[in-house]
């Protein structure tokens, strides 16, 4: 099942018990909470949130991080513009993971705004990369290119200095390839993820702690994977991904991805055995990897209805359990 037809299946239905305050704060900014902690150090405690598949807590904690990163920009400094955008790009972030993407629409929509207005090329690169999420599940794959190349070319005009350029020109890079996949541009997808893997390859193996595109050689070949299987080359994306092991990622969200878009792979080669194997590694490192997301939830309803005696299939759904 190619990767446009599981979308149009799925429905992505959103798990709206998550998103709790956070719907009424996207259309009433909050009044700054007065939280003595420094908005930075917050931004990444939420930021290892998100890493840590913790997105109830995330969400909860998201409309007065927003409130506070809103009023700290009235000062009108870039920096204060870049955090503010950096904060409603981590919000989008999380509502691309659980499927909300009327909300998250919006949201990248605003990271967007105020990473131009700041000048960073690398916050405008990160709001870009939610921003063509959303825009590739609207089935806008056109503009989701427009957005990259603009971001691409933003980010190699800084000269690609330091490590952190570098990582970002690799980020955008394997985006691109991956949205060309979903298109069905086979040439584009495959040039782009060689690119990027080129780009990628003198970057470290775990990358530094705040890293804003903590991309690796790993993660390249990752993209690499999502980009076989939605060109619909399950044999090629599982080839791609067999060098893989969860030492190489350093949190549970990358770990459980991988483990995941492996299950794809699987999925789409019609073995459901391998395929309910790696849903089950996914479960055990993040449970909301596989509960939270609604495309991947499907396949665990898919392997229960077509497979209910693989081996893994009715652990899987008990892990799981019901959807949020």
């Amino acid at each position: 099942m190619r990767r446009r037809t599981v979308i149009t299946a799925v429905g992505l239905a959103t798990p709206l018990s998550l998103l709790g305050g956070l719907e009424t704060a996207l259309a009433v900014t909050p009044d700054p909470s007065g939280s003595p902690v420094p908005l930075d150090a917050r931004l990444a405690t939420a930021r290892a949130l998100f890493d840590a598949g913790r997105h109830t807590q995330l969400v909860e904690d998201l409309p007065g991080l927003l409130g506070d990163a809103q009023h700290a920009a009235e000062a009108r400094q870039d920096v204060d513009y870049a955090r503010l955008s950096a904060t409603y790009t981590l919000a989008a972030t999380v509502l691309n993971k659980l499927g909300a993407y009327r909300h998250s629409r919006l949201v990248a929509d605003r990271a967007t705004t105020y990473a131009n207005i700041s000048g960073s090329p690398l916050a405008a690169a990160a709001a870009a990369r939610e921003l063509a999420a959303v825009l590739r599940h609207q089935g806008q794959e056109a503009a989701v290119q427009r957005h990259i190349e603009t971001a691409v070319a933003r980010v190699e005009a800084t000269g690609l200095n330091n490590a952190a350029q570098a990582s970002a020109y690799a980020q955008m890079l394997a985006s691109s390839a991956y949205t060309a996949a979903i298109a069905d541009d086979r040439d584009q997808a495959l040039a782009m993820i060689r690119e990027a893997a080129r780009a990628a390859r003198d970057l470290p193996g775990q990358a530094p702690p705040g890293r804003l595109f903590p991309i690796t050689p790993a993660t390249i070949d990752l993209y690499a994977v999502g980009v076989h299987w939605s060109l619909g080359d399950a044999g090629a994306a599982l080839e791609a991904g067999k060098g893989l092991h969860p030492a190489q990622f350093a949190t549970a969200e990358r770990k459980g991805r991988m483990h995941t878009d492996l299950a794809r792979a699987w999925h789409l080669r019609g073995r459901p055995e391998q395929a309910a194997a790696e849903l089950l590694k996914a479960a055990r490192v993040s449970r909301s990897e596989v509960r939270d997301r609604p495309p991947i939830r499907q396949i665990v309803t898919d392997l229960q209805s077509s497979h209910p005696r693989t081996a893994g299939v009715r652990e899987l759904t008990a892990l799981v359990g019901p959807a949020r």
